[in-house]
């Protein structure tokens, strides 16, 4: 097959799953991923815009500047926002995001791709690889972030995927495990952090951790391909000075390679990874390829049924349950998000097979992992309402609507008006 079809083949693909992510990075082993940069500038789909990081990008003052510099030619609207800032603001991180943001969200009013090409020269700079994460959350769903990288950038990529927020090309092909290149060493490590959490270490259990640290640092590290010493101590110990969060981690990082009787994270060329020889084997990456399974709109129906089957029981609690840590909070709502896709996904099927009450049970496996899934009561109050428990659906909503009063919050208009309905008021 000569290159323009090979391109066109990948193009197809990138088009029939774009939808699932507002990033989208082409994976630094794909074998085509320069000539498919150059056919996605040629996108009739999408308006396109594009960004090549150069070797001055070492911060994200520094790459917004070159942004603001070669974007203005291909919008000359951009960079509005951030020439309003002064020059304290651009020493402010909070602000110089939120004006880069609002800059990249009003590119255009139509359907578009960014692409970050050459995006591994950002590589050492924390609050880029910060910048893109808040971007991708923040953006419309018109907006979509293309990575090209010669290496695997250093972000959230499996709970980014989860939420459904990012997605990974290969060519053609997603990437649907060993995402970060885990598997494949010496010891057998398996890991299990849907639920309290528990590490299994050449089919011993580790029982023993000096401390809750040491374990959570070893959860840290499965999170990214990298992690860097500053987000480490950010994440653990933000109110200590940076001296003292460094003796901290050390100390910690100690304990854990003596947990496991081995140099759990290896350090090389300025950051941290799980030790090669580890082949890791994690629950959460099977969760979040099942999740990709899913969502492929190629498979056969009970392919992906069976997909969306496997993700619901792998997922056997919220993420290290117990834990109240700023970063496990949101990972624990990451991957929740993903779990209520498959749940949602399954009982939708089960009202097409004409299964209303095991639809029932789904919805409300859902409710008990998100009671604020206003969207989850109106399907329970659908059910209800089809099969003639009209007061069962009323008790349904006044169970959100206590929930919802007690927040501040209204109900939402599609809400209160399928309850009018059950009431015979519309």
């Amino acid at each position: 097959m000569k290159l323009p079809a090979i391109l066109d083949q990948i193009y197809a693909a990138f088009m029939e799953r774009a939808d699932q992510g507002r990033l989208i990075l082409l994976h630094p082993n794909s074998r085509f991923r320069t000539p498919f940069v150059a056919r996605l500038t040629k996108s009739s789909d999408y308006q396109v815009f594009y960004y090549a990081l150069g070797p001055d990008d070492v911060d994200l003052p520094a790459m917004l500047n070159g942004m603001t510099h070669d974007l203005i030619g291909q919008n000359p609207l951009f960079g509005r926002h951030l020439h309003l800032l002064s020059a304290d603001d651009w020493q402010d991180n909070a602000r110089l995001v939120a004006a880069a943001t609002r800059d990249v969200a009003e590119l255009s009013d139509q359907p578009f791709l960014l692409i970050l090409d050459e995006f591994d020269r950002s590589h050492g700079a924390d609050d880029v690889q910060w910048f893109v994460e808040y971007l991708v959350k923040h953006l419309p769903d018109r907006c979509k972030i293309v990575i090209n990288s010669r290496i695997l950038p250093r972000l959230s990529w499996v709970p980014m995927v989860a939420r459904r927020d990012a997605i990974i090309f290969k060519d053609d092909q997603v990437v649907r495990d060993n995402f970060y290149d885990f598997a494949g060493g010496r010891h057998t490590l398996e890991v299990y952090a849907l639920g309290p959490g528990f590490v299994l270490f050449n089919d011993m259990s580790v029982d023993i951790w000096e401390g809750h640290l040491p374990r959570l640092l070893f959860f840290f590290a499965l999170d990214r391909p990298v992690i860097t010493r500053s987000e480490i101590c950010h994440a653990f110990w933000p109110e200590l000075d940076i001296d003292q969060a460094v003796n901290v981690f050390h100390v910690t990082k100690r304990r854990l390679h003596k947990a496991l009787e081995m140099d759990v994270l290896v350090h090389d060329d300025g950051y941290y990874r799980i030790n090669p020889d580890l082949d890791v084997d994690y629950d959460v990456m099977h969760f979040v390829g099942r999740l990709i399974d899913g969502r492929n709109a190629r498979s056969a129906q009970e392919t992906r049924l069976e997909a969306w089957e496997a993700a619901a029981d792998l997922y056997r609690g919220a993420f290290l349950h117990g834990h109240t840590d700023p970063w496990i909070t949101q990972r624990r709502n990451d991957f929740r998000a993903g779990y209520l896709e498959a749940l949602d996904a399954l009982a939708k099927r089960k009202l097409e097979m004409n299964l209303p009450e095991h639809a029932l049970v789904l919805y409300k496996r859902g409710l008990a992992a998100d009671f604020a899934r206003e969207d989850f009561h109106r399907e329970i109050m659908q059910i209800y309402q089809a099969l003639g428990r009209r007061s069962e659906a009323v008790a349904q909503f006044r169970q959100l609507e206590q929930l919802v009063t007690s927040e501040g919050r209204h109900i939402e208009a599609a809400t209160r008006d399928l309850y009018n309905q059950i009431l015979g008021k519309s």
